[in-house]
């Protein structure tokens, strides 16, 4: 019998060639094997780097980064470098300081021209006269480089260009009030995926039904796609949701009570799903995350979603520009307010932990919560 190979080296070609290549949720961006040759070549190696440390680390609150918030800020430095790519190719002189002087090694000079650069772009034609004065876009893009220069000041103790009292900084827009979808858009969007009809069987009807009923009961995005089969007591009319924001109590996961019509349907999409090639437990595929695609491909994800959401307001005639995932958290704040629950309730369904939250969510009908509050009273004297 042939001797046996003691290197683990060895050992982990071999568990990697037997492994599936499902198991990872998300790829991460290969680190460049070629010479940096260029400043391009040196910003796509720190972008793929960022990456890696972002997925390798935690954030501020001792958490896992979201893949969203990854991708925000690779967006942002993609930015980024496809301006430094563009600047260069524009000059008359190409002269370079070599790799450390080129990449993201910008001074602060450079960083404003960048913004201001954005902030012309995209900022100023969002204006209502269009002279500026809307700064959100760059608000968010110069908020989500500051983890990329604090890498970069970490790794290669390049000077933070975001501790230089020169960086220009753009102010968050005044937060206006989220919208409250209407009683009559969420019916005639439940009618469009069937109504709940036990003859509806096309999974995806079914699912698309199951989801807006879940998100009238107030879940985030990511709280619902995170969801998994196990997640559902629905014997209880409770699901449980593990926190994924910063703004909440993260020791426990959070149970959230159920409206019997949503059990109806996640009762209906489970049995539809049982026929989804992922939900084989003999399918080397097998996966437990409970919204699962179309035509038997994996998971649904934030944009399929999205999509989604806008389809169904669509089929169900009304503008889509107006309707987005997160507009159900904020309508079923304003819902639980208009009944009577008490705001020490409402928290502790949603986990929050600043009243802050409970003002806002829903504000856009405090008025006429107020009104309706006191007409309820009839006759005082």
């Amino acid at each position: 019998m042939a001797a046996r190979n003691p290197l683990r080296a060895q050992q982990r070609v071999r568990a990697s060639q037997s492994s599936t290549p499902t198991q990872s949720t998300h790829t991460l961006s290969a680190a460049p094997v070629h010479a940096l040759r260029s400043a391009e070549d040196v910003r796509t190696s720190l972008i793929a780097e960022l990456e890696l440390h972002l997925s390798t680390t935690t954030n501020k609150h001792g958490r896992p980064f979201q893949r969203r918030t990854i991708n925000a800020y690779k967006y942002a430095a993609t930015q980024l470098h496809h301006w430094l790519t563009a600047q260069e190719q524009t000059r008359t002189s190409h002269a370079r300081g070599g790799v450390e002087q080129s990449g993201f090694f910008l001074d602060t000079a450079t960083l404003n021209r960048f913004f201001r650069w954005y902030y012309t772009e995209h900022d100023v034609p969002k204006s209502q006269d269009g002279k500026g004065g809307y700064t959100g876009g760059t608000n968010t893009v110069q908020r989500n480089l500051r983890a990329l220069f604090l890498y970069l000041s970490e790794e290669y103790e390049h000077p933070n260009p975001y501790d230089d009292p020169k960086l220009q900084r753009y102010a968050t827009p005044p937060m206006g009030k989220p919208k409250t979808l209407s009683e009559e858009f969420i019916t005639d969007c439940l009618a469009a995926t069937g109504n709940g009809s036990p003859k509806v069987r096309d999974f995806e009807t079914v699912r698309n039904h199951a989801i807006l009923r879940v998100l009238t009961e107030g879940l985030r995005s990511d709280e619902l796609l995170n969801l998994r089969v196990q997640d559902l007591d629905l014997q209880g009319a409770t699901l449980v949701v593990v926190p994924l924001k910063m703004d909440r109590n993260t020791l426990d996961a959070r149970v959230i009570p159920l409206q019997p019509k949503t059990v109806r349907a996640l009762t209906r999409y489970l049995r539809v799903r049982a026929e989804h090639k992922l939900a084989n437990p003999n399918s080397p595929n097998f996966t437990d995350w409970l919204w699962l695609g179309t035509r038997n491909r994996s998971r649904l994800l934030y944009a399929g979603l999205h999509r989604m959401v806008k389809k169904v307001a669509t089929a169900a005639g009304y503008d889509p520009a107006h309707v987005s995932p997160h507009s159900y958290c904020h309508t079923w704040a304003d819902d639980l307010k208009a009944a009577g629950v008490s705001g020490e309730h409402i928290m502790a369904v949603r986990g929050w932990k600043s009243p802050a939250m409970l003002r806002r969510y829903g504000a856009d009908m405090a008025s006429q919560r107020a009104v309706d509050a006191v007409h309820n009273l009839g006759d005082r004297y």
